[in-house]
């Protein structure tokens, strides 16, 4: 039977929570854990309102890498239609830069509303910068790449060393033959006129080369000056030829001028070529000017992966 005092007693006694009575079992260290766990759910939990936050944060840290990759592969690409030495290898190259460029731009616009949805204001203002640099280097790059498919310095160049060369030498060949013709008391005259003539079409061609590889307009003016007259030289040679030969000798002098009218139509086509400057100008911009926007803005990007990166590790903290 249990008295009125021990009522009171049995009463005044709280029972012992659950929480206690697993507490008492447990060590310091295991709750300290356990407080870990409670921690990193609390913290998932509170981040699941819009989207998963360790989801997010690996897809941004994800497309800023593949930004960086694709930029890079833009800019490599770009500097190969540049270097190309066929029309074919060019537009391949610049296709492939093009490619990377677009996917650039939709790796952008894919990253920008995570940062905003995740609050990383400082890797915004990061993109937001790369995204600055990288209209510019769009701009440039454009440029380049139109310039670079042209290839007006290679062409100009195949044409001084196949048809211009080819054209040069049948004349040499067709003066040859005239000055076979004629006779024994003109034979010095007429090598001495066969031999300027051919020299002067051979300094033509000399000139060629340079010109093409020329920038500055008013170097080029000046070869092409000297080429006109080498090319007025060559023709009065021919003209003073034609009083010495005999009839025989008429069909070979026509092949010749027909030789030299056309090493002058291809002289002032490899001229025009050459004045265009697409390749000098593509590399010179390559060289000169687009590296400084490539640097900065693979800089912005490299920084915009150490700052998700960082973004990371707070998180798991």
């Amino acid at each position: 039977m249990v008295t009125p005092l021990e009522r009171t007693t049995h009463r005044s006694v709280p029972a012992p929570s659950m929480l206690s009575l697993v507490a008492t079992g447990l060590s310091g260290r295991t709750l300290q854990h356990l407080a870990s766990i409670v921690a990193v759910l609390g913290l998932v939990l509170g981040c699941q309102g819009d989207g998963n936050f360790f989801t997010q944060l690996d897809d941004s840290r994800r497309l800023a890498a593949e930004l960086r990759v694709q930029f890079n592969k833009a800019a490599d690409a770009s500097n190969r239609a540049v270097m190309a030495d066929t029309d074919e290898m060019s537009k391949t190259s610049a296709d492939a830069a093009e490619t990377s460029v677009n996917t650039v731009e939709s790796d952008v616009a894919a990253l920008s509303p995570l940062l905003l949805k995740l609050g990383f204001s400082n890797e915004v203002r990061s993109l937001e910068e790369f995204g600055k640099h990288f209209a510019e280097y769009r701009e440039l790059d454009r440029t380049i790449l139109s310039l670079a498919i042209e290839n007006t310095n290679l062409k100009a160049q195949r044409l001084a060393f196949g048809p211009a060369r080819e054209a040069a030498d049948h004349f040499r060949d067709a003066l040859g033959v005239v000055a076979s013709s004629i006779p024994s008391r003109d034979r010095c005259s007429a090598d001495g006129l066969v031999a300027r003539a051919t020299l002067a079409v051979r300094d033509i061609q000399v000139l060629h080369s340079p010109h093409i590889a020329e920038a500055n307009d008013a170097a080029m003016t000046s070869m092409e000056r000297e080429m006109a007259t080498l090319d007025s030289s060559a023709r009065a040679d021919v003209k003073s030829l034609a009083e010495l030969i005999p009839p025989s000798a008429r069909p070979a002098l026509a092949s010749s001028l027909s030789s030299l009218d056309r090493f002058r139509d291809l002289s002032a086509e490899i001229v025009a070529l050459s004045r265009r400057n697409t390749n000098v100008r593509s590399l010179e911009l390559s060289l000169r000017t687009k590296p400084a926007l490539t640097a900065a803005c693979d800089e912005t990007l490299r920084d915009l992966e150490d700052m998700l990166a960082k973004e990371g590790l707070k998180a798991t903290r």
